[in-house]
């Protein structure tokens, strides 16, 4: 069994840069931690550092080595304010990924469900796909939204359930949209500025394909990673965007914004992913059973018309709507 104080004495003399820094830190003989480090060696069956100077450095596998440590050690310093937190009754702390790619109005409507939980401490966490799993298999994160579920894989036991299955709109500032038909959508792309989220994200991937199909080139202006960043450019007369109907509960959002169209078969979908030993979080359990959250919940409401002459406080009507949508993720009346 690996002996957690003789790799505590490999990472210091690790993080100091030598036997002589690190004796000075833990107040030890060089000879002492020399050997301990010698006996987690002997125990690991690789040598872990070598000479290099008046120092030393890592071996291959002393930098695996070193990364673990990295990992238990940076833990192990958090478990005293953990600890504290669970005695206080006091705070209710929840980690959550967000892939990089991911709606982030979709993301903020998806847990909107525990924002108001008392006490409530939200550390969100943005990353690559991967990296975020990792974390999340080493209990780092309580959740993480993606815009695809995790790969199987028994070593890191982690579980995938599609929350959002999101119709996408286009919507577009007055100043731009105002004498566009809705019968011209979606040739009128082409010529009309477009904003469109960057490359790395699945509906970008999902749009680029909708394009090909109907052999439009779009007129684009501008890329983002941001879904809340896209729409205020768009606010500000820059484009016509596009956001599904799980990033668009926010009315706010969509202040000064007129509907232009509907895809058929453009949807995005979120997924959560959830560690199984951590499956027994209070507020991730909330999330994914609020209607939102709920899986493969989606609106199936139908398309808004753009009026011509829109009357104080509404910019759009609704035409054939259902009087109780499936989701709260039905369509919000837009403002001009």
């Amino acid at each position: 069994m690996l002996n957690y104080r003789h790799l505590y004495y490999f990472w210091v003399v690790v993080k100091e840069g030598g036997f002589a820094r690190a004796a000075e830190r833990l107040d030890m003989a060089v000879q002492t931690i020399s050997a301990q480090v010698r006996e987690l060696e002997k125990s690991l069956g690789h040598q872990l550092l070598k000479p290099l100077g008046r120092g030393v450095t890592m071996t291959e596998p002393g930098q695996a080595a070193f990364r673990r440590a990295e990992e238990i050690f940076r833990l192990g310093q958090s478990i005293p304010d953990d600890v504290r937190e669970a005695a206080s009754g006091r705070v209710a702390r929840l980690s959550v990924g967000l892939a990089d790619g991911i709606s982030k109005l979709a993301a903020h409507a998806i847990l909107a469900p525990v924002l108001g939980t008392p006490s409530l401490r939200l550390v969100c966490h943005e990353g690559e796909h991967e990296q975020l799993l990792a974390e999340l298999a080493l209990h780092k994160l309580d959740l993480v939204l993606a815009s695809q579920p995790a790969p199987y894989n028994p070593t890191l036991r982690l579980a995938s359930e599609r929350l959002v299955d999101s119709p996408v709109d286009w919507y577009g500032p007055a100043s731009i949209v105002r004498n566009i038909s809705r019968d011209t959508f979606p040739q009128c792309l082409t010529t009309l500025p477009v904003l469109l989220p960057t490359g790395h994200s699945a509906l970008r991937a999902r749009l680029d394909q909708w394009f090909e199909g109907l052999g439009i080139r779009p007129h684009i202006v501008g890329e983002f990673e941001d879904s809340a960043l896209m729409a205020v450019f768009a606010t500000r007369g820059l484009g016509v965007f596009p956001l599904s109907e799980a990033g668009a509960g926010d009315v706010s959002v969509l202040r000064g914004l007129r509907w232009l169209g509907r895809p058929q078969d453009v949807h995005e979908e979120v997924h959560a992913i959830r560690s199984r030993r951590g499956e027994g979080h209070p507020l991730v359990a909330r999330i994914i059973g609020h209607p939102l959250g709920h899986p493969l919940g989606h609106a199936h409401g139908h398309a808004q018309d753009i009026v011509d002459d829109p009357t104080p406080g509404s910019a759009i009507r609704t035409s054939d709507v259902p009087s109780a949508p499936s989701s709260s993720a039905r369509k919000p009346h837009v403002e001009s």
